[in-house]
């Protein structure tokens, strides 16, 4: 048998980062969706609310693509005040063909961040404006700056808006990813000022209760939902839904249980699911994104297995020949 490769997190991070060949290996996950061949058992999550937290396991089977991943993933959102990031995990990467373990990638989160981002990157580039370029964002945690992050590189992004229930947290995002970025980020009050007159909108938080409300949304808008990945989460208005032109799942049987749809359902603004397309056949060219530069479009994003898998194979093949590293 061969060795483990056994990855640090900083040989990952020094090996993978948020740019064009991580987005483009999502992408093409994503897209592996359409075919209808992928496997893709529904998320194993846990739910600890003493803590405010959850535990998630996700994985995927690509044919074709030489090894699977198995992911564990947590979430802990009270961590910020205790000065530590609110999530962690690791992966694990088996051969295809014998079920072999092969590496161990001790990412404590970080091919999440980046694979997450990656995503919310595929989204904008096959459902915002071609000439999108203002960003709001909904949230003031890591995926709320890698997320703006992520749509510099798809979009023509000038300026952003943040907001965060935290105002300070949102005043010293917004310094950050001005410095970072270097374009002009400002940090609003509310969500509502924050959301007014953007191209794009990415909802980032782990909310119970809905914080982008429906006579909020402005034509020829963008909204990524990637925050609702769990049955008491509720990030959009369930009349957001409604209001759109276009609203996208990443994996329909997924969001109709975690994601914004199951908020919809419930409330009865969308009533039932036929005809919703998942973003791997938009990807694949399956079915039509946006048709009109006036729509508003919705894609949920709840995370999937087959992000992990593509992520963990690119980051073991950035990573070839570095051996075991404890």
């Amino acid at each position: 048998m061969t060795d483990i490769a056994v990855l640090s997190e900083s040989v990952l991070r020094s090996a993978v980062g948020l740019d064009f060949g991580s987005i483009d290996r999502v992408e093409e996950a994503i897209a592996s969706l359409a075919t209808g061949a992928v496997v893709m058992p529904p998320i194993l999550s846990l739910e600890i609310a003493d803590a405010n937290g959850e535990v998630d396991v996700k994985m995927a089977y690509v044919p074709g693509l030489p090894s699977f991943a198995i992911k564990i993933s947590s979430g802990f959102f009270n961590n910020p005040d205790l000065g530590l990031p609110s999530l962690s995990g690791m992966m694990a990467l088996f051969s295809a063909k014998t079920g072999i373990i092969e590496a161990i990638l001790l990412d404590n989160g970080y091919l999440t961040d980046v694979r997450t981002a990656a995503a919310g990157a595929v989204a904008a580039r096959h459902l915002a404006r071609q000439d999108a370029a203002r960003a709001a964002i909904l949230g003031t945690g890591l995926q709320a700056r890698v997320q703006l992050e992520a749509l510099c590189l798809v979009r023509p992004i000038t300026d952003a808006t943040i907001w965060g229930r935290s105002s300070e947290r949102a005043k010293t995002a917004a310094t950050e990813l001005s410095q970072k970025l270097g374009i002009e980020v400002i940090a609003r009050e509310s969500a509502k000022d924050a959301v007014v007159g953007a191209d794009i909108i990415v909802t980032t938080t782990p909310s119970k209760v809905p914080i982008l409300m429906a006579d909020w949304l402005e034509p020829g808008q963008h909204i990524t939902a990637m925050g609702s990945d769990a049955e008491y989460k509720n990030e959009l208005d369930p009349y957001c839904l409604a209001r759109a032109d276009l609203y996208v799942a990443d994996r329909l049987a997924q969001v109709e249980l975690l994601g914004e749809l199951r908020s919809a359902l419930a409330a009865g603004t969308v009533t039932g699911t036929d005809g919703i397309p998942e973003l791997g056949e938009i990807v694949a060219g399956k079915s039509d994104g946006r048709r009109s530069d006036r729509d508003i479009t919705i894609c949920d994003l709840t995370g999937m297995g087959v992000q992990d898998t593509a992520i963990a194979i690119y980051a073991r093949d950035r990573t070839a020949g570095e051996g075991p590293q404890t």
